[in-house]
């Protein structure tokens, strides 16, 4: 069994900068990639960053690149997301995700993920 745990959602003014983690537990021995999803209101959950949990390789979402950074703390089993220059259109619901596939091929598609948290709310007001 492998539970996922986000925190540090919240409402912020556009700009501004937000930090979330994600606390996991269970096995981890053979975990793949982790990686940070959304979804807003009326719309499909979409990836946001993903990162190979050993190697490191990260991938972003254009709509992020260049404000968000996804990061892991393997020792305490941590997955944390900085986001920086925060607009309105980041607001949406964040999610943690986990993958024990070693043969992924699509590190952006929310099917390659077996484990998901709850989710966190995010909301950046003009």
């Amino acid at each position: 069994q492998v539970d996922l745990v986000e925190s540090g959602g919240g409402l912020v003014q556009a700009g501004d900068s937000l930090s979330l983690s994600c606390s996991t537990s269970g096995p981890t021995f053979n975990r793949w990639a982790m990686a940070w999803f959304r979804q807003a209101p009326g719309k499909v959950r979409e990836v946001v960053a993903a990162i190979l949990w050993r190697g490191g390789i990260t991938y972003y979402a254009d709509s992020v690149k260049g404000r968000f950074t996804i990061s892991r703390d393997i020792p305490k089993n941590m997955l944390y997301l900085k986001m920086n220059s925060l607009s309105p259109e980041d607001t949406a619901v964040y999610y943690c995700a986990a993958s024990f596939n070693m043969k992924m091929t699509a590190v952006a598609e929310e099917y390659e993920y077996e484990y998901w948290g709850q989710g966190t709310q995010v909301t950046v007001s003009s």
